[in-house]
């Protein structure tokens, strides 16, 4: 009888230049799903991304530290507990300006691709 579920161990750790942890749990780099991505990241102290507007909905909850959004020339600073979701085809960059690093998961629907992130610069 086939499982209807799966365990994950041994998520897809993204390869990355900026300090960031990015471990991909479920995903098209995990799993191949296409459907959704979910990953556990860790952004280090100073860390930012060009601004980009993605072709998905993305969904952040914030585990420790602090993380700052800037959605059409809008600063958010979102802090542990707290969560948002950010509707495709919105002009955003993430970052952690601050002194200590941010952990958090995020959730992509449909799943992350980085041919439909769409990133300045």
């Amino acid at each position: 009888m086939k499982k209807k579920y799966h365990i994950q161990k041994s998520p897809f750790v993204v390869p990355t230049t900026d300090g960031k942890l990015i471990e991909e749990h479920f995903g098209r780099a995990s799993d191949g799903n296409s459907q959704i991505s979910i990953a556990h990241m860790i952004a280090p102290p100073k860390w930012s991304e060009p601004f980009q507007t993605p072709e998905f909905d993305e969904f952040t909850i914030i585990i420790k530290g602090k993380k700052q959004f800037i959605i059409d020339d809008e600063v958010i600073i979102l802090e542990a507990g707290q969560s948002i979701k950010i509707e495709k085809n919105t002009r955003v960059q993430y970052s952690n300006p601050f002194e200590s690093e941010c952990e958090y998961i995020a959730i992509c629907l449909p799943a992350f691709s980085i041919d439909h992130v769409n990133r300045e610069g």
